[in-house]
């Protein structure tokens, strides 16, 4: 139990009481324990999902709603263990099954940070080079393998993974795509630079009715994507909305 609980003290801000850290230690240590296969554990997963996993999901499955009538891709900027581009896939396979032109494209490094600047400066250890990395590319490539086995139109990829620095990639992925439009993006970079460049870059690809979904804005421990919007969009020139379940996720549609 104490591995668990030191492996999730590392990937969770300070907000975290030590009875949170124990929950989610003793979370692991039933699922190693509990009764059934992996997969009769998986079709009763809300015994299993930590709470705070329930409000992230409905929060990204209210977004998805948001574009349903969109059109272009979904843009995720910071993809981690691959939970994010994993729900954007299931929720478009769910609700616009045959929407081949739907495409979710996610870009990290699956090194952690390439570079931490200035303006990310806090009271945050996970602020530097290399920080939450998690090399994650291969295994979500898997997951993306067993995904188009099942889905409809399974055989038209829909789920991308660009590795690499964002601050470069991004760019060559214009390149390489002048048709991209961009119907969401969401922001989870957690610093600076990326975050600028995603904006300023993809920005203009978001017609009207687009929306612009922000995971650490206003968060103290993670200064840079705040600044990056004050530099770019403007906090004055956007509504941004929350959800009451959920205190971290804030969005903007583009008008």
């Amino acid at each position: 139990m104490k591995d668990t609980r030191e492996q999730f003290s590392m990937q969770n801000n300070a907000n975290q009481r030590s009875a949170d850290l124990d929950y989610y230690a003793s979370l692991g240590h039933y699922w190693d324990q509990s009764i059934g296969s992996n997969l009769d554990k998986l079709r009763a997963f809300p015994k299993y999902v930590p709470f705070g996993e329930f409000p992230k999901f409905l929060a990204k499955y209210e977004i998805f709603k948001k574009i349903l009538t969109v059109q272009g891709a979904i843009i995720e900027c910071g993809v981690h263990q691959g939970g994010g581009v994993m729900t954007w896939g299931i929720l478009s396979s769910i609700f616009e099954p045959v929407n081949h032109i739907r495409k979710i494209v996610g870009f990290d490094t699956f090194e952690g940070f390439a570079s931490v600047s200035e303006k990310d400066k806090a009271d945050n250890e996970h602020a530097m080079k290399g920080g939450l990395a998690v090399d994650s590319y291969e295994d979500i490539k898997t997951a993306i393998k067993h995904y188009d086995t099942f889905r409809p139109l399974g055989h038209i990829s829909k789920i991308e993974l660009v590795k690499g620095d964002a601050c470069v990639t991004i760019a060559e992925y214009l390149d390489k795509n002048p048709h991209l439009v961009v119907a969401l993006l969401y922001l989870d970079f957690d610093v600076f630079e990326p975050t600028k460049e995603a904006i300023l870059l993809l920005r203009k690809r978001m017609p009207k009715g687009a929306v612009i979904v922000f995971d650490e804005l206003y968060i103290k421990q993670w200064p840079g994507e705040t600044i990056a919007v004050h530099e770019t969009l403007g906090i004055n020139n956007l509504r941004i909305e929350r959800f009451p379940f959920h205190p971290q996720i804030s969005y903007a549609v583009l008008d």
